[in-house]
């Protein structure tokens, strides 16, 4: 082995900037100092000795000196110098100043002090040389039998180290330690003991577990722990030990640690497949997610429940489980609660929908009394989407559900208004013998809708589904209601004037330059009073969203009119009565436009809302059938084929999951017989805890690319040129937060090159963790220096640097060879993922970077061309592809990807085909990305800009 390839055990962190003391001034500390100095001596040597000094000349100066001395301290560092210094002639035999270093640590293992045998029975683990470990075997095995824990603990560790290595040195350690463990009572020594049977002589250690079965229950948890390790990989390889052992994984479901219970239901689960089994260990799961208080804990168990449901024979169990599973909702976390009213989601059927829905309505109304609490809103918008579903895929329960979530369409949130809304009107369309029910209750909270969005739906459903002449006289009772004293224009003047007492204290306000919603410009001066009007509060609604300038709802409330205007005209024969209803609606559309015309509103009306207006007075003066037949039934319509279009959509997606999870089984597979199989065969799974080692440790393999040349040789980046005189390529390995360089450094040159050293430096959202350490390269040689830089957001980043090196003999400066940069990928944070239409408006609002690319490909098709941005970038569509379906020369679709570290990415694609220029035009057109961040931004467009470019037909 090289000296770089040695193994260490000790890393000792020191500031390379102090001066190097002499040998001589360490050797005169360590013969003629106190304990003091001789501690500061000590700790410089073992310095000077990571660095790569040799120091013969202090070996028996220290074994004079220092070695004999009883400080603790010491003590401590010699276990650390033994540790690192050569032992070895440069022929490899062994020095014969060990033999005196031997004798002493044979002394220490028979200390009085626990502390000191202890210690060096743990550096003991770490010796390589079976000359220097023999003698003292005899004291080792002594150690065995000492009254303190800790000294038979490690001396455990010790005996198995030595038996790994060194067999011949203690041949009957597995029958030792399996007597020491049948008399031993302390629980950190029995797991020492129990861990080395397993790796040493698994047959001692099943029979050890064999013999006291029924006792695991009282065993330390540390000990459990392994016995769960212990029985999964023996029912691994060999299956047919399962009926042994699994009454025992049953029993430690009941352990008091959760890290047993945990492992010991996901051992459950791979070991039997049966209903009772599966049912435990679920009940298990949401045991732990209830009791245990860290959140992350709460979601990595939940998404064990999710695998579970995956699976098409274990849904049905988990099923009976869903009540259960809904008491995580009592965990005040978003992110936990989201997880929970998925599963359940998932999990529900006819025969427990209505007594999850009890349960959500409770929730519904306890977050109404709650006190304002930032995700109180985000919540109760989750548990009006969850009843929105369920009522959907539950028609029976529509009934009971509306009632409650109507209440919330006064609410202050407009976020789960808006959502109780859709519900409405979805369900008002749906079920006809909910008509009734639906308008009754819209009656009755209209007056306590406090945001215009919801006001104008509500005003869109009323005008809609009002088909009583009773019930169309009440929506025009409460629209002359919420709309105050009539003509407006003339009552609020004369309120101005009643309520002023002189004409000073009228100001007129700076004149102000506002943009209007079309993106005009429109000039305001603004009336203010010196004192507030009495009334404002008193104000009612909608004449409060007309003062303020908003003036599309009285665009709807025009449409909302006509509608029922002629309604009441088909339903009453009464010319009179007709004639006075018409006229009310005319009356109401006229005061309006006469208001938005006045200077009286914070915002003048707008040209497209006095034409819908103008329009609505036009149709209920004239009343022909035709805009009769408009009103009253295209509308419905379209409202009904968006609907169905929907519904039949989700109906896509749930049969493609389900075709996902469904297992086929063709005719001619062959069927596997457990007590036929041979061993090896049932090694199909892979193994639960090595993949948990590796991913802790971040080893696990990433999914390689399905082309089968695809490897790593692909992935390296070339960093100098071949004539250069160091040659060095990199292998970039992407591991979620932590990006690892693997680069390989070769000397082209017939000289030795000293302190060849790395120097790395990033640009971007990435941080380089650990300087690499200078290496010397003989004529020819090559190493492999590895680096790691920690990545913080989503962007792509940029790593430079360069290898600067010493040639031996040489007295010119440092020479340097400057490296090519490598250029970190955003495409390796980036996943697909999807959010609903409102929630992508609503980011599109929120989000204030946006970056604009021009479409310039040379591809012909927009499809393709969709396809080849969903490729390059991620991201996922969330457009329906009915919705893309079909040519007509222009598309227009909205993308949206999340990274790892929870950014969202926004993009909408309008792209055309110009006709003019022929059928092998290019397409044109632009992608509009939004993002949280100018650095996500920035880095998607780079990309998308770079894959059109890279485009060949």
């Amino acid at each position: 082995m090289t000296a770089a390839e040695n193994v260490c055990y000790t890393l000792i962190n020191v500031p390379m900037d102090s001066e190097p003391p002499s040998e001589i001034s360490l050797k005169n500390d360590l013969e003629k100092g106190d304990v003091k100095s001789k501690t500061e001596a000590l700790k410089k040597v073992i310095i000077m000795i990571l660095n790569g000094e040799k120091l013969p000349g202090l070996l028996m100066t220290i074994i004079r000196f220092v070695l004999p001395l009883q400080d603790h301290t010491i003590k401590k560092l010699l276990l650390v110098f033994w540790e690192i210094v050569p032992k070895t002639t440069p022929d490899g035999r062994l020095l014969h100043e060990m033999i005196l270093v031997c004798d002493a640590y044979r002394k220490d293992l028979q200390h009085p002090n626990e502390f000191i045998r202890g210690s060096t029975l743990r550096f003991l683990c770490k010796l390589k040389e079976a000359e220097l470990l023999e003698p003292l075997m005899p004291a080792i095995r002594a150690c065995l039998e000492h009254r303190h824990s800790y000294v038979r603990r490690n001396a455990v560790l010790a005996i198995y180290t030595i038996y790994r290595n060194f067999e011949h040195l203690i041949p009957d350690a597995p029958e030792l330690i399996h007597d020491f463990l049948v008399n031993e009572k302390d629980a950190s020594c029995k797991r020492n003991a129990f861990m080395m049977l397993i790796h040493a002589d698994q047959d001692r250690a099943l029979d050890y577990l064999s013999t006291c079965i029924d006792q695991v229950q009282t065993f330390g948890d540390i000990l459990q722990l392994v016995i769960v390790e212990l029985i999964y990989k023996v029912c691994h390889a060999n299956p047919s030990e399962r009926a042994r052992f699994i009454r025992c994984i049953y029993n430690l479901l009941q352990s008091s640690s959760p890290a047993v219970k945990y492992e010991a239901a996901g051992t459950l689960v791979t070991l039997s497949s049966a209903p009772t089994a599966i049912k435990a260990a679920a009940q298990c799961y949401i045991d732990l997610i209830i009791k245990e208080s860290d959140n992350n804990v709460k979601l990595i168990v939940l998404d064990r429940l999710v695998e579970l449901k995956e699976h098409p024979a274990h849904e049905r169990v988990l099923q009976d489980l869903v009540m259960d599973i809904l008491r995580v909702l009592s965990t005040p976390d978003l992110e936990v609660r989201k997880k929970t009213l998925q599963l359940a989601l998932d999990l529900v059927s006819s025969r427990n929908v209505e007594e999850l829905v009890i349960v959500l309505k409770k929730e519904v109304i306890k977050t109404n009394n709650v006190s304002e609490h930032e995700d109180t809103d985000k919540y109760r918008q989750l548990l009006v989407r969850t009843l929105h579903s369920c009522s959907v895929r539950f028609p029976d329960m529509a009934g009971n559900v509306i009632p409650v979530l109507m209440e919330f369409l006064s609410d202050s949130n407009e976020a789960a208004a808006a959502d109780v809304l859709e519900f409405v009107r979805e369900a008002i369309q749906r079920f006809d013998n909910l008509r009734m029910l639906i308008v009754e209750k819209m009656l009755e909270v209209f007056h306590a809708i406090k945001s215009v969005k919801i006001y104008r739906g509500a005003l869109w459903i009323l005008g809609e589904y009002c088909s009583t002449k009773e019930d169309i006289q009440s929506v025009m009772t409460e629209v002359r209601r919420s709309l105050g004293e009539i003509p407006i224009v003339e009552s609020e003047i004369k309120k101005e004037a009643g309520e002023l007492k002189t004409e000073e204290e009228i100001t007129v306000g700076p004149v102000q330059k506002l943009v209007t919603e079309m993106g005009t410009y429109a000039t305001q001066s603004a009336l203010s009073s010196s004192r507030p009007t009495k009334k404002e509060e008193d104000r009612p609604p909608l004449r409060g969203f007309l003062l303020d300038g908003d003036f599309f709802v009285a665009a709807s409330l025009a449409t909302t009119l006509t509608k029922i205007a002629l309604r009441y005209v088909a339903l009453v024969q009464e010319k009179k009565k007709q004639n006075s209803f018409v006229a009310e609606a005319m009356l109401l559309m006229a005061t309006i436009l006469h208001l938005g015309k006045s200077s009286l509103p914070k915002k003048p009306i707008t040209d497209d809302d006095v034409d819908r207006i103008s329009l609505c007075l036009k149709v209920l003066s004239e009343c022909s059938p035709l805009m009769n037949d408009i009103f009253n039934k295209e509308c419905r319509q379209s409202l009904s084929q968006m609907l169905s279009a929907k519904l039949e959509e989700e109906k896509l997606s749930q049969k493609k999951e389900s075709e996902k999870r469904n297992v086929t089984v063709q005719p001619d597979d062959p069927i596997s017989f457990m007590q036929l199989t041979a061993k090896n065969e049932m090694n199909c799974k892979e193994d639960q805890f090595q993949l948990s080692l590796l991913a802790a440790m971040g080893n696990t393999q990433r999914k390689e690319a399905a082309d089968p040349l695809a490897s790593k040789l692909n992935k390296v980046t070339q960093l100098t040129g071949f004539s250069d005189p160091v040659y060095a390529e990199a292998y970039v390995h992407v591991n979620q937060y932590d990006i690892v360089l693997d680069v390989l450094v070769v000397n082209q040159t017939s000289d030795t090159l000293q302190n060849c050293t790395l120097e790395l430096a990033t640009l971007g959202d990435l941080k380089l963790v650990e300087k690499p350490s200078p290496l010397t390269l003989a004529p020819h040689d090559f190493a492999n220096i590895k680096a790691n830089v920690k990545v913080a957001s989503t962007e792509n980043g940029i790593i430079f640097g360069n290898i600067v090196y010493d040639v031996s003999g040489a007295a010119s400066d440092r020479n340097c060879v400057v490296l090519s940069d490598i250029h970190i990928d955003i495409m390796d944070y980036i996943q697909p993922a999807t959010c609903t239409d409102a929630e992508f408006r609503q980011m599109w609002a929120e989000f204030e970077w946006e970056n604009k690319v021009t479409v310039n490909t040379n591809m012909v098709d927009l499809n393709d061309y969709l396809q080849h941005i969903l490729k390059s970038t991620n991201m996922k569509c969330l457009t329906p592809e009915k919705a893309l379906s079909g040519y007509c020369g222009f598309m227009a679709a909205n993308l949206y990807a999340r990274s790892i570290f929870g950014e969202d990415a926004l993009a909408n694609v309008s792209i055309e085909k110009p006709i003019h220029q022929g059928p092998d035009a290019a397409v044109t057109g632009h992608i509009r990305i939004r993002a949280k961040s100018q650095g996500m931004a920035l880095s998607l467009g780079d990309k998308i800009n770079l894959s059109q470019k890279k485009t060949s037909i």
